[in-house]
């Protein structure tokens, strides 16, 4: 274990630890159904109590180092600093992957076991606005949460580096503790997931890292897993993603100026804006919403029965009401029904507006006809729909509809993933929550993404999830937040997080 800085950061409870969630993390121990024992548990409880703060200190540090890559800030030093993560942790080999933008991380441990598990990080953040934060974004502050206790809010704390350290943690507990790992470690890390990914396949492809990762059984990509009532949701896979910029301007058009103009002059010269607009609305119909893109949806596999039972299922055990309070709306689109909203999230490929710029946005008026508007889009994918088939149907679309003028510009994005329910790595996943009290409830597909697919799709074609106890939430929001201490007894902090890594690597080597 590596010594800390010292800081003057806040001292937590142990009280409410011993009270609260080590001893419902002990209950995933001691009702163990079947799979083999965790070995001295009891020891690898008392190095996780033993070490607490020294964890949270460590989650902190890493906090506190911006890296965004939009904004090609902090990436190389965050870099860095992950590596010495993985080096304390016990990982021999750690290699910086360079692509043609921000690197990747390749590192591997070999415990000498039978079984090797793939474990992805992300370890760049979304931007921020200082001034919408109620703590700094890079305090890493600890502070007081009504209803859930001890929190640490900083950008990137929930996503994804607060439950990427829980997972370091385990390995630095058992280690402590004098047991070996019980799997072996292929470690993947990129620094572009909030940018689309648009060179991590430039790490995953090098052959050194292809041929560690074909060992694999799967991959695990850890998260905090618990909503606010402890109920966690499994899913089995993600929409993919396009994400662009469409250009219009009086340059490339040939039609408007070449410069920004007074207003004065909308009477005798044409808008880049309102073409944009224009060749905005030929993307959905009538009611706004609906992909109107040619041949954009033609390959998207409709849900299956077996997916519409999970949607439904689901439908009985989650609030809509607590969803549309959490959401800040008052009703689906069309009107339809909660169960039909879930289906859309699961099946419906979408064509959003992400943003829409032009000419002048600050206080006041200015009267000027600009000559440039952007507008930021991303489209969602369902299975066997594709970023590059997407992305070509879009450009077919805008020419055909007399806008080939605008230019587009990928900025990243990546195919759906999916991942079987019968895999291993997903039995191990259910049978941890069950040990732990928990009833997952089976998704077909989170409506976000992730590049899973470099690990889902060919060559690898291994299973991939998302797995950790533990809550946080705001990603990608002001505030965002890890529960490091609960005081909600339905969900766990840190340590309880922490716990659940070490039974999950347990139980991979121990199913069949």
């Amino acid at each position: 274990m590596s010594s800390f800085h010292d800081q003057s950061w806040s001292r937590i409870d142990r009280r409410v630890f011993l009270q609260g969630a080590a001893g419902a993390a002990a209950l995933a121990f001691t009702r163990r159904a079947s799979g083999a024992d965790v070995p001295d548990v009891k020891a690898i409880q008392a190095e996780i109590a033993k070490h607490h703060d020294e964890f949270v200190h460590r989650l902190q540090e890493w906090i506190h180092q911006p890296t965004i890559a939009a904004e090609d800030r902090g990436i190389a030093e965050g870099c860095d600093l992950m590596m010495g993560l993985l080096r304390d942790a016990g990982f021999a080999q750690v290699t910086k992957i360079p692509t043609d933008r921000h690197p990747g991380v390749f590192a591997t441990l070999d415990a000498g076991a039978p079984k090797t598990l793939g474990v992805y990080f992300m370890y760049d953040v979304k931007q921020v606005d200082p001034s919408e934060w109620s703590s700094p974004p890079w305090d890493a502050a600890l502070v007081d949460k009504p209803g859930l206790g001890k929190v640490v809010i900083g950008r990137g704390a929930t996503n994804s580096k607060g439950p990427q350290w829980a997972f370091l943690a385990a390995i630095h507990a058992l280690r402590g503790a004098g047991r070996k790992l019980p799997v072996n470690l292929v470690f993947v890390g990129e620094s572009e997931e909030e940018i689309g990914s648009p060179h991590f396949p430039q790490v995953v492809q090098r052959p050194e890292v292809l041929a560690a990762l074909r060992k694999c059984i799967g991959v695990l990509v850890p998260s905090a897993s618990q909503a606010l009532d402890g109920t966690v949701t499994m899913s089995l896979g993600a929409k993919g993603v396009v994400e662009l910029e469409l250009v219009s301007t009086g340059e490339r058009w040939g039609r408007g100026p070449k410069l920004d103009l007074h207003s004065s002059n909308e009477a005798r010269v044409e808008s880049p804006a309102w073409h944009l607009v224009q060749a905005l609305n030929t993307l959905v119909g009538p009611d706004g919403h609906t992909p109107a893109i040619e041949g954009y949806a033609d390959t998207a596999r409709p849900i299956s029965a077996t997916e519409k039972e999970m949607v439904h299922e689901a439908s009985q055990r989650q609030s809509e009401a607590m969803t549309k309070q959490q959401l800040g709306v008052q009703r689906w689109v069309h009107d339809v029904s909660y169960l039909e909203s879930l289906e859309l999230l699961v099946s419906k490929p979408t064509v959003n507006i992400e943003g829409l710029v032009a000419g002048y946005t600050g206080p006041g008026g200015k009267t000027i006809l600009p000559h440039r508007a952007v507008a930021k889009i991303d489209m969602r994918l369902v299975p066997d729909m594709t970023a590059k088939g997407s992305l070509a149907a879009l450009k077919a679309h805008l020419a055909k509809h007399g806008f080939g003028d605008i230019e587009v510009n990928m900025t990243g994005g990546y195919d759906p993933t999916s991942t079987p329910a019968n895999s291993v790595v997903v039995r191990a996943e259910t049978s941890v929550y069950r040990r732990a009290g928990i009833d997952p409830i089976l998704w077909p597909r989170t409506a976000g993404s992730w590049p899973g697919y470099v690990f889902t799709g060919d060559p690898l074609r291994l299973p991939a999830v998302q797995f950790g106890l533990g809550h946080g939430n705001g990603a990608h929001a002001p505030d965002e937040y890890y529960v490091i201490n609960s005081t909600n007894p339905k969900i766990q902090g840190i340590d309880g997080a922490v716990l659940s890594h070490v039974e999950y690597l347990y139980e991979l080597a121990s199913i069949t």
